[in-house]
């Protein structure tokens, strides 16, 4: 396992910067394995040093990619597959590991509507955070799925919103629930940053 201070969703491709000995080892190991290993939030605590208090839900990531630099320390890149839940932690040697089932919910959406609308809300909420913050909502050049769960499942990894509503994002139970989830999160963050543009803010 691979604890982080960020989430990591199904279908969402990432850079991961490996510099401890012990995360050198996890990268040797599933290198000359299958090249998958887990990912989840750190709850409370740093990523370096250990000792961290981690949540029960994480994502299994495929390695796609290693760059390698001269001093053992190494750039990845990874891909978001399964969900999984830890059943338990085990002992942190040589590096964080533990016990996973996969996470198996309903990714059948019902309403064809939602699709839609959630989108519409992901990408206006883009515009205005892209406004106020230019430098942290950059555009994003990538292929979006035709399948509406892949779909969804990128609009997560999209959105600018707190980590915290990230990992509701993950553990929704359906498709359906997690684009609900999502128009909600984005309709209340873009409230806040309409009344941080209000002349009233500062008052």
């Amino acid at each position: 396992m691979f604890p982080l201070s960020s989430v990591v969703f199904p279908h969402q491709r990432v850079p991961l910067h490996v510099f401890e000995t012990r995360y050198r080892q996890l990268v040797d190991d599933v290198h000359a394995g299958d090249g998958r290993f887990g990912i989840c939030l750190i709850a409370h605590g740093s990523e370096i040093g250990g000792g961290d208090v981690r949540v029960d839900v994480g994502t299994v990531v495929q390695l796609e990619a290693v760059f390698p630099f001269s001093d053992g320390r190494c750039m990845l890149v990874v891909d978001g597959h399964e969900r999984i839940r830890v059943v338990e932690w085990l002992q942190d040697d040589p590096y964080p590991r533990a016990i996973v089932e996969l996470m198996v919910t309903d990714e059948v959406p019902s309403d064809p509507g939602l699709l839609r609308s959630t989108e519409a809300a992901v990408r206006s909420l883009r515009n205005l955070h892209s406004e106020m913050h230019p430098d942290s909502c950059v555009e994003v050049d990538c292929a979006m799925s035709d399948q509406t769960c892949v779909r969804a499942w990128q609009l997560c990894a999209l959105t600018p919103t707190a980590t915290l509503d990230q990992l509701k994002l993950l553990k929704a139970v359906s498709c359906d629930a997690r684009l609900r989830m999502l128009g909600e999160i984005c309709c209340e963050r873009y409230g806040d940053l309409m009344r941080q543009l209000s002349p009233d803010a500062g008052v």
